[in-house]
């Protein structure tokens, strides 16, 4: 995927797998945090998502979203949905490493693995 560094084009693409999930669910008007993450499974894969909790010095992210659930886009045929509370708690398991990330490596969260993530 291109880098590209413009709002607009990133909500345009955001707001496309919203309402594809929300689609699928037929939950339309569900608070879904929707986050597409094709380097976590293929090719030369991280075995890592990002849950961003920081961006710019101000809390963003798992840290401020209204959501009741989280989705991540692994793939084209993998799609994990999990409640926001149990993504939380499983952000805070022993071990997890924070990085910076994002554009320009403005947001700080945390790596979980996609093995934890299915673990349940």
């Amino acid at each position: 995927m291109k880098y590209c560094n413009d709002f607009s084009h990133d909500l345009k693409l955001g707001n496309k797998g919203e309402n594809l999930i929300a689609k699928i669910l037929m939950l339309e008007g569900s608070k879904i945090e929707v986050k597409t993450d094709f380097h976590a499974i293929k090719g030369n894969s991280t075995g890592n998502v990002f849950v961003e909790f920081e961006s710019r010095g101000k809390l963003s992210g798992i840290s401020t979203t209204h959501a009741e659930w989280w989705c991540f886009v692994l793939s084209n045929q993998q799609i994990v949905l999990i409640e926001i509370s149990k993504l939380k708690q499983l952000c805070k398991s022993d071990g997890l490493r924070i990085v910076n990330g994002g554009d320009n490596n403005t947001s700080r969260g945390i790596l979980l693995p996609v093995k934890l993530l299915l673990s349940d």
